[in-house]
């Protein structure tokens, strides 16, 4: 349940950035990112966790991870502004399958065929998904399309997004969660602030409004994400990231009057339902490690 709820929040994030219009990526991620910052330390006070969260022997680890993790914001709210809302949402399922690749790419991860050949078929679905606005890159006029720069800034953003996953990982090995999400939002914010003289704009005040209810969003819906996590085995919760393609049509037709074409429904179904098959995939290979582990005695 908690799982969901983060994810309709995490629409709403999406939603509130998209109705704000086309302000500056980078002006974006600095307000997702700072006014995220505020629920996050409200619920590390409430919890007595506050005192130490901040604490790392790792800083240029967390910034690494800033640095990666702004890029693909800036990447992925750029391409939201300039898709259908349940585009864009969808093609953010690449991400997942990408990290299954980089994983073997960069981690030496020994994947086997059932989890390459789901990725395959996943990436069939994204290309799908994205084929109308790829097929627009032969004419000379593609990089003037709004909706083709979009679909390219969403392809990669969600290979940059896979990276910083990977850091995540090297990062929950010696960090614990409350630290590695404050000082993202930390050095996000930071990051973003770079931007400022390269083109942010003045905001009128709903669109400055709707830019600090996404931040909130944002902090809340890690909250409640990571808490899901916490109570629950990730193989259990992760599918019902899934729920936000449904969440986004809705939300989309509703609020942008977004339909969804027959590419993105074909294309989305088939990135889910490989999603899915990884996360099983993924469990079942943790249970045969358990079993071994338990079977296996111990050396020396």
């Amino acid at each position: 349940m908690l799982k969901i709820v983060s994810v309709a929040v995490f629409v709403g994030m999406s939603s509130c950035i998209k109705a704000a219009g086309t302000v500056p990526a980078g002006q974006i991620v600095f307000f997702r990112s700072f006014f995220a910052i505020f629920p996050i330390i409200a619920f590390l006070a409430v919890q007595g966790k506050l005192g130490t969260a901040f604490s790392t022997r790792r800083p240029l680890n967390h910034i690494a991870r800033g640095v990666v993790g702004v890029g693909a914001m800036g990447l992925g709210f750029f391409a939201l502004t300039r898709l259908p809302l349940p585009e864009a949402i969808t093609l953010n399922y690449a991400q997942p399958l990408l990290v299954v690749v980089f994983s073997s790419i960069f981690l030496g991860e020994a994947i086997r065929v059932y989890r390459w050949s789901a990725v395959a078929v996943g990436l069939v679905g994204v290309l799908i998904i994205s084929w109308p606005e790829l097929t627009l890159l032969s004419s000379g006029a593609a990089l003037g399309d709004q909706e083709v720069l979009g679909v390219i800034a969403a392809l990669v953003a969600a290979a940059i997004s896979a990276i910083a996953m990977l850091l995540v990982r090297n990062l929950v090995q010696s960090e614990r969660t409350a630290t590695i999400v404050l000082w993202f939002s930390a050095t996000a914010s930071i990051i973003a602030l770079l931007s400022l003289p390269f083109g942010w704009q003045a905001l009128a005040p709903r669109q400055a409004a709707l830019l600090v209810v996404s931040g909130f969003c944002g902090g809340l819906g890690q909250i409640l994400m990571t808490s899901a996590y916490r109570h629950a085995e990730a193989s259990v919760v992760a599918p019902f990231e899934y729920t936000s393609m449904l969440l986004g049509i809705v939300v989309g037709y509703l609020a942008f009057g977004d339909l969804p074409t027959l590419n993105m429904l074909v294309g989305g179904l088939i990135v889910v339902a490989a999603g899915i098959f990884i996360i099983w995939r993924e469990r079942q290979l943790g249970l045969e490690r358990t079993r071994t582990r338990k079977v296996t005695p111990p050396q020396g």
